[in-house]
């Protein structure tokens, strides 16, 4: 039986992978632990999954997915989920920016039954400013919005329960939100431990600063499925109805106020010249659509998920 399963993304990280590998293989002997270290390729430029390959051969614990391009860390993420077999699953960075050595204290805190997540916290980084300035007000607008009192949303070193990731899928920038996901999907048990931050030591980091920008968005549309996901007309109806109720009115009123100004022989503007008219007409017009929106909505929710899409080129050492 598999006791831990190392998920490790890889883009361009040729360098660090061999040192890597054999420092997750001497944690793991010094503990005594089974496991597997499944790397996954997503579509690097460089020699990567050529030294992954090597890996394989020399080290029976590794497995390999290549990705035929780069889809993005979620993407690989998921598919490192859906093939691991470990008890607990340890996501980590191929950087070395993660080490290894806090393995055994996530398994630990898994195992103990308290935590069905626990995330990482880098709380001495060693980062450039252009990097913590952004993330710091990223986790601050994250823990507003999910509730979840974690300081590291970003940290790549994180532990999740087995049943954890294999009732979960993620996509686009999501990985940033698997606690998130997590506890939405019943598993509301989640941790955090200081963890060891280390200085990149080959290579240049692959992220910029859009990443900050998708990532919000991506916790913005996380928040929207998972609240209106299996009742859209209560969103889109809700609006609907307000505009077509505010036109409506507005529309009630310049009828009233035509027919008493005749009544009272007063000279009054047709209604058609009126703005107030073409604001009610506006109003009324989506009101309607929001509405019908929210209706074809309820129809899809039935039969349509969102899955994350990859295709994979070449896998190494997983049996089915």
């Amino acid at each position: 039986m598999t006791q831990i399963s190392v998920v490790v993304p890889v883009f361009n990280e040729e360098e660090s992978l061999s040192e890597l590998t054999h420092w997750i293989s001497r944690v793991m002997n010094d503990h005594g632990f089974s496991y597997e270290v499944i790397f996954i390729n997503d579509g690097s430029t460089d020699n990567s999954w050529e030294h992954i390959v090597a890996l394989n051969k020399e080290f029976s614990s590794v497995k390999g997915i290549n990705f035929t391009r780069n889809y993005g860390k979620s993407a690989a993420m998921d598919a490192g989920f859906k093939r691991a077999a470990g008890d607990v699953v340890i996501t980590m960075d191929a950087d070395l920016q993660d080490s290894p050595d806090e393995i055994p204290g996530l398994f630990v805190m898994i195992q103990e039954g308290k935590f069905d997540v626990v995330s990482g916290w880098k709380k001495e980084r060693h980062d450039p400013i252009g990097k913590t300035i952004p993330s710091r007000f990223f986790n601050g607008v994250t823990r507003w919005i999910s509730g979840i009192k974690l300081h590291d949303f970003n940290c790549g070193l994180k532990a999740y329960r087995k049943k954890v990731v294999k009732n979960i899928s993620i996509y686009g920038e999501m990985h940033r939100y698997i606690p998130l996901l997590a506890k939405w999907n019943g598993f509301g048990k989640i941790g955090e431990k200081v963890v060891q931050h280390q200085a990149r030591k080959y290579g240049y980091s692959k992220f910029g600063l859009e990443r900050f920008l998708n990532g919000f968005l991506d916790l913005i549309s996380v928040s929207f499925v998972h609240r209106y996901k299996k009742k859209p007309m209560h969103f889109f109806g809700l609006l609907g109805s307000l505009s077509f109720l505010g036109g409506f009115m507005i529309t009630c009123w310049l009828i009233f106020e035509k027919i008493y100004g005749l009544s009272k022989g007063l000279k009054v503007r047709e209604i058609t010249d009126q703005p107030l008219f073409f604001l009610a007409l506006v109003a009324l017009i989506i009101g309607v659509q929001l509405f019908v929106t929210g209706f074809i909505a309820e129809l899809m929710t039935s039969s349509q998920t969102k899955e994350t899409e990859y295709k994979i080129d070449e896998e190494l050492n997983f049996d089915y």
